[in-house]
């Protein structure tokens, strides 16, 4: 009981470290951005206003088309249509979902995509240099991760352990390159904290194994399997192609930081 109670603990008090963290970056950017150009411009860069509305629904439709497989797999393998509104309903009253879902993609986004990046764009830095050097920092704050594993998978050797973690860093700073990318796109703290949710959401794709719908018994045949998982690959790669087609038309804006 006592570990019970002591987790939930433990994990508001790093969203409060994260929150009083996240707040003097925002200030320091705000107060840098003002002196260095005007408080609109600087709110502006930030990603605050214009919320861009438009933007944000063509990015999320982005990621989507990039995701196409993974939601095949939760929302119709998996039958995750029918639970859409049961899981808005626990987002607001499992604290691993508020975190997961709200919390941490609000808090990060705003300390390394709308508190660094703004600052990197006035110092003239390079697309690549932010788009690719800057979630580094990003993946770097995943690192933690590691020993949380250990604690609570103790008889987990340590080798693997570590693979995890430099498996983890490395998708997350992937993850932060292209969240980067739609914020210069953009300029839409908005819409990056969206598919930061979205995927979190989602979580990694699967690249491997057979799709078991959930309407067929557990001792159904590879052959039917083969049916509905042949679809999850075609989706899978097909995504892959049409997202990167359309990167640049469905993120091009006016908005953007380095218009």
């Amino acid at each position: 009981m006592e570990t019970t109670a002591a987790a939930p603990t433990a994990k508001l008090s790093i969203l409060q470290a994260s929150g009083l963290m996240v707040r003097p970056c925002s200030v320091v950017t705000l107060i840098t951005a003002y002196r260095l150009s005007q408080l609109h411009s600087a709110v502006y860069l930030m990603g605050y206003w214009p919320i861009r509305l438009v933007e944000s629904a063509k990015v999320l439709l982005l990621t989507a088309i990039l995701f196409a497989a993974p939601l095949y797999e939760s929302l119709f393998i998996e039958g995750g249509w029918h639970h859409i509104l049961p899981g808005l309903q626990r987002l607001w009253q499992s604290w691993p979902e508020w975190r997961n879902i709200v919390a941490g993609p609000v808090t990060e986004e705003c300390l390394f995509r709308s508190a660094v990046v703004p600052l990197l764009v006035l110092a003239q830095a390079s697309p690549s240099s932010i788009i690719f050097l800057s979630p580094l920092l990003f993946g770097c704050a995943h690192v933690h991760h590691f020993y949380e594993f250990r604690l609570t998978n103790p008889g987990v050797p340590i080798y693997a352990a570590v693979a995890r973690t430099i498996i983890q860093l490395a998708y997350t700073s992937l993850f932060g390159a292209y969240v980067t990318f739609l914020f210069l796109q953009t300029g839409s703290l908005l819409a990056v904290v969206l598919v930061h949710a979205f995927c979190n959401s989602l979580g990694l794709p699967r690249v491997w194994g057979y799709m078991e719908p959930y309407w067929l018994p557990v001792n159904t045949s590879k052959g039917t399997l083969l049916k509905w998982t042949i679809p999850y690959y075609v989706f899978l790669v097909g995504g892959l192609i049409c997202w990167w087609q359309n990167m640049y038309l469905l993120t091009d804006s006016h908005f953007g930081l380095l218009k």
